[in-house]
């Protein structure tokens, strides 16, 4: 199997708490990860890179994470291993918007561990790649968009119109109503049908939503060695945008550098 070396090098272990959830991960992650890695479950996780002053994403620039990242091949690498053990990946339709021919595979974000991630999704027991599930209250999103052809598309009776007769065969419609939609009842039926290990990507909005509902478990925040700053109307964004989270605790679980950048693992409110 051929060998992966990152930038900078293996991730440098500087905090671990004693006892989280571990499983042996094949040679190639375990020596750039520097250790082991799992989770219980059930478990909602959230991946974000952020600048030092808190930026996560600009405007006009499509995807924001390689521009905040630096394009940082650690921060990618972590990326495809949270893709590889999540059973589904949950995103807003802002994020589907900004890369409308991503498909949210593990290989697809950092293609040289391919292998080895494809090994790990094997070991675990899990299909080729996780479920993407896009959640959209007003339906305005791309229905001929790849990454649609197996998704789960999740709406309202309003989005549920707009997108008609539109959506791959494929494709699952799941509606909820009211709107705005409550993630509750989502993460519930995704619990039900076997999805227990969700990662989400979407944007400030959805995970400020999943935090706001108590849902989400775990951050993974990779600190990136950058400022932006911001100014009035530059549409830039924190990592929660919209809600007021009343000082939310976080519990560090982890921590890992790669160069100038810090790769932080926290559960949220003691879980």
């Amino acid at each position: 199997m051929p060998s992966i070396t990152l930038k900078g090098g293996p991730l440098e272990l500087l905090f671990e708490r004693a006892g989280l959830p571990a499983c042996a991960l094949p040679e190639a992650l375990a020596k750039n990860y520097t250790g082991s890695f799992g989770f219980q479950r059930p478990r909602l996780f959230a991946n974000f890179v952020a600048s030092v002053d808190g930026t996560v994403a600009l405007q006009g620039v499509g995807e924001s994470g390689h521009v905040v990242s630096g394009d940082n091949e650690a921060d990618r690498f972590v990326m495809g291993m949270l893709r590889a053990y999540a059973d589904a990946v949950l995103i807003g339709a802002g994020t589907f918007r900004a890369s409308p021919q991503h498909l949210w595979h593990a290989d697809q974000i950092f293609p040289s561990a391919a292998a080895p991630l494809a090994e790990l999704r094997q070991q675990r027991g899990l299909n080729a790649h996780p479920k993407l599930v896009l959640i959209t209250g007003s339906g305005n999103v791309d229905a001929r968009a790849p990454a649609l052809s197996d998704a789960w598309i999740v709406t309202t009776s309003i989005g549920a119109a707009k997108l008609g007769g539109s959506l791959p065969a494929t494709a699952r419609l799941v509606v909820f109503d009211p709107s705005p939609m409550r993630l509750a009842p989502l993460i519930e039926l995704l619990h039900s049908e076997g999805f227990e290990l969700l990662l989400t990507e979407g944007g400030p909005s959805l995970v400020g939503q999943l935090v706001a509902e108590g849902l989400l478990d775990e951050l993974f925040l990779t600190l990136s060695p950058r400022l932006f700053g911001q100014s009035p109307g530059d549409g830039r964004k924190s990592l929660l945008q919209g809600v007021d989270v009343t000082g939310t605790s976080l519990d560090l679980l982890s921590a890992r550098r790669n160069e100038s950048h810090l790769l932080l693992r926290y559960a949220l409110g003691g879980r």
